[in-house]
């Protein structure tokens, strides 16, 4: 995610506090009797905002934020509580476990992993680059429309397009690098191998702090890091002074349960929602439980408009995210084209502002987007994911995998997968280097214990 972002220290900065204005707004808050407070900080500059007597109002702001009434206009019903959103999905859903056969589940399960793998690598270096400029170097190095890894060794390079001289080194990469999109995933897989089906939320807070340095978490997962150091439990420590719990972090963190819940979507929902809920709340949520749900069925189902169903009766129908998701859907059953979609999109999300811009609807509405103009096909998918911008590494890499989940390690091109040379690094301790293909077999080792489980 967001390494460029100007990260969440451990005090608030104006950033944090535009941040928070705008996120009141979003969730329906009805913020007229603190606007003013707020543009105040903001206006001291961070210099004078980090003040200590500062930093201690700017805390009792977000605090008091926390207790403003909804607007009686807002038009969505969002809840942050599992059986409170259980209780707005859609009445009729499909929630049933779909039947997988072992055979090809194995090789389903390798090609989530490397199709992860694979569409993090692609997007990771353009991370940040804001469309007119990622724009303006594919068509200036002829890689438009992008359909491979993006290349920055062109000779035009140099003199037309200095901001992407740095990343010359990414042509040589032959393994998929430390990244936070892959970070999360093994993360979850270690933390049911250690606490199975049973996990809580609490045990989500435990792996993260045991296993992940502080310095490597962004955004709400650092400042809920913080909140657990603060001895700050889940999921209060998803909403304390936390102006990023609607971003997509929680939404990159998904695929692990979706690859252990294999075949029920219901379940992989489910326990997505224990994960998102230590740093995220409503809409936050809802794009982890959504993606977690779609994985989990794309091992048996290859129908890209059948996969976003299920995904979306896991999560309120009341909400943003849903509406946002049937938006994109309307678009494709209407024929229009990919790149009216996407344009879509840009009209509707300012990537030029940080919180639009690392949103988790605006960037589910892309991968959305690259899923049904993808057509199935890998390639297409994942460029078709990071060529619009926003988050493009995070929206490669959760594309990449439910892609691979649906086709499976065998019909995925070579030309995506062998750069990866079966080797994912990690920063968490203990497992620096992992070997894809077997963390793919422990993956379905554990499967199988967790649906044994009540």
């Amino acid at each position: 995610m967001a390494e460029q972002v100007k990260e969440a220290y451990l005090w608030l900065s104006s950033v944090d506090l535009e941040t928070e204005l705008r996120q009141l707004e979003d969730e329906g808050r009805d913020v007229s009797s603190v606007e003013q407070a707020f543009q105040r900080h903001i206006a001291l500059g961070d210099d004078e905002l980090w003040k200590s007597t500062n930093q201690q109002k700017a805390g009792e702001l977000l605090d008091r934020a926390q207790l403003l009434p909804m607007r009686r206009d807002y038009p969505f019903e969002e809840p942050s509580e599992l059986a409170a959103i259980k209780a707005l999905r859609a009445e009729k859903t499909e929630r049933a476990k779909l039947a997988l056969d072992d055979k090809d589940l194995q090789d389903k399960l390798l090609g989530a992993w490397l199709g992860r793998c694979a569409g993090c690598l692609l997007g990771k270096p353009v991370e940040g680059k804001r469309s007119e400029e990622l724009w303006a170097f594919l068509k200036g190095t002829n890689q438009w429309p992008l359909s491979n890894y993006i290349r920055f060794d062109a000779k035009e390079v140099e003199n037309a397009f200095p901001g992407f001289v740095a990343l010359k080194p990414y042509d040589s990469v032959d393994h998929m690098p430390i990244d936070d999109d892959t970070d999360y995933t093994v993360l979850g897989f270690l933390i049911m191998s250690k606490k199975g089906a049973s996990f809580s939320s609490a045990d989500v807070a435990r792996g993260w702090m045991r296993r992940i340095p502080l310095l490597r978490t962004y955004t709400a997962e650092r400042v809920a890091y913080r909140n657990f150091a603060l001895q700050i439990q889940p999921p209060v420590s998803a909403s304390f002074r936390n102006p990023y719990r609607e971003w997509i972090g929680a939404q990159i963190r998904a695929d692990a349960y979706g690859y252990v819940c294999a075949g029920n979507p219901g379940r992989a929902a489910e326990f997505a929602w224990r994960d998102a809920s230590v740093s995220h709340v409503k809409n936050g949520i809802y794009g982890e439980m959504l993606m977690a749900a779609i994985i989990a069925a794309a091992g048996a189902c290859d129908d890209v408009t059948t996969l976003l169903e299920i995904g979306l009766s896991q999560i309120p129908k009341t909400s943003r995210l849903h509406a946002g998701i049937r938006e994109v859907m309307g678009w494709h059953a209407e024929g229009l084209s990919y790149e009216e979609a996407i344009a879509r999109i840009h009209r509707s999300w300012d990537e030029h502002s940080w919180h639009r811009w690392t949103h988790t609807i605006s960037n589910a509405m892309i991968c959305v987007t690259a899923l049904l103009w993808g057509e199935g096909d890998f390639g297409q998918s994942v460029c078709r994911a990071v060529q619009p911008g926003f988050d493009t590494d995070c929206n490669g890499a959760t594309v990449g995998s439910i892609t691979g989940m649906m086709l499976g390690a065998k019909r995925m091109p070579s030309s995506w997968t062998e750069r990866l040379n079966n080797t994912l690094k990690t920063s968490l301790l203990g497992y620096e280097s992992v070997d894809i293909e077997e963390i793919a077999r422990r993956t379905f080792d554990l499967c199988g214990s967790v649906s044994q489980s009540p």
